[in-house]
């Protein structure tokens, strides 16, 4: 069974297993790819082009403790029945 490759520029790369499902989604846009094939355009950003990452580091702890009111729903419930 073939394997057809085809790209997309907005969704991507699919494979296609017969030449009738490959001509009908080149009418809609997909164009034959080999993947063997090395592309002619590769953008390499050499080392010196490349910004260093920002690490990000965790948040403070403040020194107060900041209390929530508890909602009526979770307060202890006292038995006024007995």
């Amino acid at each position: 069974m073939p394997s057809i490759y085809l790209q997309h520029p907005v969704h991507g790369n699919k494979i296609a297993t017969m030449d009738m499902e490959a001509d009908f989604d080149e009418q809609n846009g997909w164009t034959r790819y080999n993947p063997d094939t090395p592309s002619t355009v590769e953008e390499v950003a050499s080392e010196a082009d490349v910004a260093p990452i920002a690490r990000r580091g965790r948040r403070k702890k403040t020194e107060e403790s900041v209390e929530t009111p508890m909602p009526d729903f979770l307060a202890p419930q006292s038995d006024e029945g007995e």
